[in-house]
């Protein structure tokens, strides 16, 4: 995995109740149990805060008198998503999510980002909330496939190539969106069919993973997004993995992973 600006986090946080049942047997309904009864200390001082925020390099955690260290192993997953599929882990509509295509042994692991409900390809999963949440943040490559309705203009072009600024435009988000102003960053390439039907194709590369960002971006311009497809994240690939189907990262791919992780100092 290549990141171009290799940051390195001073504080990486997490809530503790997460922390906790991540890192120990202990469910996050019984965390939040333990912290509301007194039994949890940070640092030697009794925590009892719901919403209370560990550094999880530097703070040390008990539980009962026993010190709760941050795991270092960690499982990761590609999934195919497809359309009309949720990232979520409930949805109060009962709408089908990625979870109720999965065995439930990846019940709880955490989607690296979202991919919204008319988008297909690739998600990754982790059982780690710190190296999901990290990943989302980082600026690897994120490549796309689009099926345009509409003309691509060197209008569009000057924005892919250049950046842009939106403000007060929520052409493209979702219908119950409070985001309106946005900022776009430029893409790191892309290549453009020719037009045929009132379409054009599509191949994007961009680093960000903001909220319907693609959707967003050409929405500005009166372009719709009819289609989708996320066919890699930094050096994992889609391939020929069918709609539907998931497959555990290959051990060449943990390598490269663990390489990333450590040298923006995560875990390390």
């Amino acid at each position: 995995m290549n990141n171009q600006d290799k940051k390195s986090p001073k504080k990486i946080g997490l809530r503790l109740n997460k922390f906790i049942s991540y890192n120990s047997s202990y469910s996050r309904k019984e965390a939040d149990k333990l912290i509301k009864e007194g039994f949890v200390k940070v640092d030697g001082k009794i925590i009892t805060e719901d919403f209370f925020e560990v550094d999880i390099k530097n703070s040390k955690v008990f539980v009962k008198n026993k010190r709760i260290y941050q795991k270092k192993d960690f499982t990761a997953i590609v999934y195919h998503k497809g359309k009309g599929e949720l990232v979520t882990h409930k949805d109060e509509r009962g709408r089908t999510t990625i979870f109720h295509k999965l065995p439930s042994r990846f019940s709880h692991f955490n989607p690296v980002g979202r991919l919204d409900y008319a988008s297909s390809g690739l998600l990754l999963l982790v059982d780690s909330p710190v190296i999901a949440d990290f990943l989302m943040r980082s600026n690897l490559e994120r490549e796309y496939l689009l099926k345009i309705k509409g003309k691509i203009t060197d209008k569009v072009i000057e924005a892919m190539q250049n950046g842009l600024e939106i403000k007060n435009c929520i052409k493209g988000a979702h219908a119950k969106t409070t985001i309106k102003d946005m900022s776009f960053s430029p893409f790191l390439d892309f290549s453009i069919s020719e037009p045929s039907g009132g379409y054009q194709k599509l191949k994007v590369l961009i680093n960000e993973g903001k909220n319907r960002e693609l959707r967003r971006f050409f929405g500005y311009f009166d372009l719709e997004v009819v289609e989708l497809k996320r066919v890699a994240f930094g050096i994992i690939e889609l391939g020929m993995l069918k709609e539907g189907k998931w497959r555990f990262f290959e051990n060449s791919e943990y390598e490269k992973l663990r390489e990333f992780l450590k040298e923006n100092k995560i875990f390390y």
